[in-house]
């Protein structure tokens, strides 16, 4: 089946009870066993629900591998394949991430006695260096958060599994619809579902999917263990939305190229960042592994943090606010609010600086965003 096909059915049958199109909201936490050990395939929501188990389902199709599970939060999932290490193992992170990721890593991983090495991964021969005997994981996040820095998948995969290196890609701002880590090789993706699988910024959630039967019941057993799992009315949301998704990233894709083209012929922007544009530095990677180029812009204003500041006071329909991938468009500086934990001097390195601006664009009409920002430059 194809993808909007999938996004709607895959996972969800009517319910065998009352007919119901939609896959109920199962509340129980418990359920009634036959005798000891005897069940209908659940006995505690903590390790299986059947709604979560539906969103699992559908999660795992759309990004064409046979394993899914869902997380109380992008973080809690990050978290559960990092427990995949143990002390003494090395974790490869590309160096341009999102701030919860290398808060994470930096501040919380590394005190478990696991070496975290950030490298800029966009550099041939970069990852040979990093790697180490005890090398575990390299963790891509492809389009980076927030300069939309792409890696290459496969070939990232290939070195790693050379030396029998796992690899997890966040797949955040593609969504399955536009990128599909799993066909590069990947052993892992990970989502934030907060962002565009949910798309209507009414819930916190993550996801990891895989094709690796024995990865997955090692996953799950942390999840289990852990109690990372998503609840069951914040999947049912998710499940909602992932129907829509398709048309949704569509229309992100189309109102952020126009966007993009627009800043980047406005006398007051010095750069603009987006992998769509011909002037991104791996266009033609993006055009290799990617279908389409998302909703996130960043750019930079001329002026620096007072020019970026009143910029940001000014804009009317863009909301001043964190996160993405909501139906909404959402504006943000990143080096205050959403990588603030990321250390200035390595923000400076990444280009991270007091004018870069942040977009995640919404599905409202063009024009409306169009003449938002340039009243905001005015």
């Amino acid at each position: 089946m194809e993808f909007e096909t999938l996004a709607i059915h895959a996972g969800q049958k009517p319910d065998p009870t009352t007919g119901a199109i939609m896959t109920p909201v199962y509340l129980s936490s418990t359920y009634v066993q036959e005798s000891p050990g005897k069940h209908k395939g659940y006995d505690y929501s903590r390790t299986s629900n059947p709604t979560r188990q539906a969103l699992e389902n559908n999660l795992a199709a759309l990004e064409g591998g046979k394993f899914g599970l869902a997380f109380a939060s992008g973080c809690a999932a990050t978290t559960t394949i990092a427990h995949l290490l143990k002390s003494g193992d090395h974790l490869v992170c590309s160096d341009d991430v999102y701030g919860g990721t290398f808060r994470l890593f930096d501040k919380i991983i590394k005190n478990n006695g696991i070496d975290v090495t950030f490298v800029d991964l966009t550099v041939e021969g970069n990852l040979a260096k990093a790697l180490k005997p005890t090398t575990k994981l390299v963790w891509l996040e492809t389009p980076s958060n927030p300069m939309l820095k792409l890696v290459d998948i496969e070939a990232t995969c290939k070195i790693a599994h050379e030396k029998k290196i796992l690899v997890a890609v966040d797949n955040t701002f593609m969504s399955p619809y536009f990128q599909k880590p799993l066909r590069w090789g990947a052993d892992i993706v990970c989502h934030s579902t907060t962002k565009f699988l949910n798309g209507h910024s009414d819930l916190v959630g993550g996801a990891i999917v895989t094709q690796d039967k024995a990865l997955h019941e090692k996953l799950h057993f942390l999840q289990n263990s852990m109690g990372t799992q998503q609840a069951t009315f914040d999947s049912w949301l998710v499940m909602r939305s992932t129907k829509t998704l398709a048309v949704r990233m569509r229309a992100h894709q189309e109102n952020a190229m126009r966007i993009a083209q627009f800043l980047e012929s406005h006398s007051k922007v010095s750069k603009v960042i987006y992998p769509g544009l011909r002037s991104h530095p791996q266009y033609a990677l993006a055009q290799k592994q990617m279908t389409g180029f998302g909703g996130m812009i960043t750019f930079i204003v001329k002026g620096g943090l007072p020019v970026a500041r009143s910029f940001l006071e000014k804009v009317k329909i863009f909301a001043l606010a964190e996160s993405l991938g909501g139906v909404e468009s959402l504006i943000e500086h990143p080096a205050i609010m959403t990588h603030a934990s990321v250390p200035p001097e390595n923000r400076k390195a990444l280009g991270i600086d007091d004018g870069l601006i942040r977009l995640s664009v919404g599905i409202e009409n063009v024009n409306d965003l169009l003449a938002d920002l340039e009243q905001a430059f005015g």
